[in-house]
């Protein structure tokens, strides 16, 4: 008699172990490699998945058979030791249980589990879905308790995993790791693809002092001669006053305009040739103009503010520009906005953004919605117009003022302090 009980004792350790080994090969498995596993038509995959879904009740089933196993495994113990050593027994069948639990139904099995996660969930997935289904009445009561009791001390789980997915994806990006260039130009990409929601065309758009346009009202001869000199493929076109912009002139369009008219410039009427302007306002998220750009099959936008005021023009290439890094073809303009003199040295622009300085260095210098340049960062924490020499230290950095043009901060040394 003593003899089976010690063998369904030592069944029962088995049973325990692979609650626990079950518990934790589901819970680090990965779903990404489930995912692809699924599209790729593993049905293993697929019914892991439909565990994972149901993680509560998964949870809740596991602990619930797991501990009925070791309290019985327990008792049968206890009984045992008490026959065969009296009241010492007790002791003994503690010690001993706790030993053979903790190696054999937790350590062991967990550390299993934990290196062989997804391979062991694709196998005993469809076990603990029919546990799932059979214990199911009971977990769910277990659930219900166990919220209601965290609710009475104003702790609401419902709302715990809300965005959870996003910071587990940012932090996995942080984790990727090997040489450091090119890890930390794919970090780049990987963190803008994630923020294209949260940053605003305003931010990247190019601003209209710096937008090179033509006005109508000139002679044709002159629109194609300075679109043909221009190193951009699209400029706008404005009438009377920059604000009032009337179409975007494509150089593609006009050289077929001017192939239509034998070489006559004189013959063509720019406004025929231009494409209607596509007005977009500044608060527009970059992801929602990605695709807008996709819809359309566009390239150019106009972008207003809530006046209709100019402020810039914004291109699928900029966008592009903010998951790939800087893109420059043969026809780029080669203006350097920052210059490094040292290690922990740099010479900046004051209309450089602090999204590309952090991109650029790895740095986390504040991006605020008050400001998204270099200088507007400067102007908002000194909350003066400084003079040129004056030097300043925010975010553990020292801004030193070298260059203004009116109230306009134009040239910033910046050094990482220690």
């Amino acid at each position: 008699m003593i003899a089976l009980t010690c063998s369904f004792i030592f069944f029962l350790i088995i049973l325990s172990g692979f609650f626990s080994g079950s518990e934790t090969s589901l819970t680090a498995a990965s779903r990404a490699r489930l995912r692809m596993a699924e599209k790729d038509g593993d049905s293993k995959a697929s019914v892991v998945l439909a565990v994972l879904e149901q993680k509560e009740k998964m949870i809740g089933s596991l602990l619930l058979g797991n501990n009925l196993v070791n309290i019985l495994a327990s008792a049968l113990a206890t009984t045992v030791m008490l026959k065969i050593f009296g009241d010492a027994g007790v002791a003994y069948a503690t010690v001993t249980m706790t030993l053979l639990v903790l190696i054999f139904a937790e350590v062991l099995p967990k550390t299993y589990a934990l290196h062989h996660a997804t391979n062991m969930a694709r196998y005993i997935a469809p076990i603990i879905l029919v546990m799932m289904k059979i214990l199911g009445p009971i977990t769910q009561l277990i659930t219900f308790i166990v919220r209601r009791t965290l609710k009475l001390f104003g702790a609401d789980i419902s709302k715990v995993t809300s965005g959870a997915h996003m910071e587990v994806l940012k932090g996995a990006i942080e984790l990727h790791q090997g040489e450091e260039e090119e890890v930390q130009v794919q970090r780049a990409m990987l963190r803008s693809i994630l923020d294209l929601a949260d940053v605003e065309v305003e931010e990247i758009m190019t601003h209209r002092k710096k937008v090179e346009m033509i006005d109508v009202s000139d002679s044709p001869e002159k629109i194609v001669t300075d679109v043909l000199n221009s190193p951009y493929t699209r400029l706008p076109l404005f009438k009377e006053e920059q604000d009032n912009i009337v179409g975007v002139i494509h150089s593609k369009a006009l050289l077929r305009a001017m192939q239509d008219a034998s070489g006559d410039a004189s013959k063509i009427k720019v406004l025929d040739v231009a494409a209607d302007p596509w007005f977009i306002p500044d608060s527009t998220p970059l992801y929602s103009q990605l695709q807008a750009f996709k819809e359309r099959k566009e390239h150019f936008a106009v972008v207003v503010d809530e006046y209709g005021t100019f402020l810039g023009v914004v291109t699928l290439e900029d966008i592009l520009e903010e998951i790939v890094g800087e893109i420059d073809d043969e026809h780029d303009i080669d203006v350097p906005g920052v210059r490094r003199e040292t290690d922990n040295n740099i010479v900046v622009e004051g209309t450089v953004t602090i999204r590309d300085l952090n991109r650029e260095f790895e740095w986390n210098l504040p991006d605020d919605e008050d400001y998204s340049t270099i200088a507007g960062l400067l102007l908002y924490e000194s909350q003066t117009v400084p003079d040129v020499g004056q030097t300043f230290i925010f975010h553990g950095f020292r801004f030193s003022i070298l260059k203004k043009s009116g109230n306009q901060i134009t040239l910033i040394r910046l050094k990482k302090l220690d």
